[in-house]
């Protein structure tokens, strides 16, 4: 059976961006998976300084609650990272979790070991903006997720984003809920979707 791994990166709980993963999980629930959220904001994470160990010893040298997260992406099939979108990309918790990922780049690159790559992994981003709805409003942020993605080898599979935030609370959009509910229930074999409301 596969495992979900939930990331939620907003340091502001059930508001927009958790309730927006909350609507997703609900719906993965009901498929019996393993379900596991991390919110980011309570852990201790350090930002990568790039001193280069991870090159040489394949693992980070810093040690902190980032070595639970590495200890979920080793064990889990199915990512969900759910964050805000701040200055047109990703706010800096979440961001100092995906440049710590510099380990995988590092393992598989610079050390040339294989890091769960024979398997089908997929990622699914999620994301609010406090701005009117503008077509490449999330354009910052998705280079950033697929490198992440990437690192991690799981598959990107899709994005669900949510503008206007700002006027309109996620919690007032019944179609939200809806729509987010049938993608979490069918998570296991839903195919590449790119969604903004």
């Amino acid at each position: 059976m596969k495992k979900v791994l939930a990331l939620m990166g907003s340091p502001r709980k059930n508001k927009n961006t958790d309730i927006l993963l909350n609507y997703l999980l609900d719906g993965v629930l009901e498929t019996g998976l393993d379900i596991k959220k991390i919110y980011i904001g309570d852990k201790k994470i350090s930002s990568c300084t790039g001193c280069g160990y991870c090159e040489r010893k394949g693992e980070c040298v810093l040690k902190d609650d980032m070595e639970e997260i590495y200890e979920e992406f080793d064990n889990r099939d199915i990512f969900i990272l759910s964050a805000p979108l701040y200055f047109n990309s990703l706010n800096a918790k979440t961001k100092s979790v995906i440049d710590r990922c510099q380990k995988y780049w590092s393992i598989k690159y610079a050390l040339g070991q294989p890091y769960r790559n024979t398997e089908d992994r997929i990622g699914i981003f999620l994301s609010v903006g406090g701005a009117p709805y503008r077509h490449d409003q999330f354009n910052g942020a998705i280079p950033v997720m697929d490198l992440f993605f990437k690192a991690i080898n799981a598959n990107y599979l899709g994005n669900y984003f949510v503008s206007d935030t700002d006027i309109f609370s996620v919690s007032e959009r019944k179609d939200i809920k809806e729509e987010l509910f049938e993608i979490g229930k069918n998570i296991t074999n839903i195919k590449d979707f790119y969604l903004h409301r």
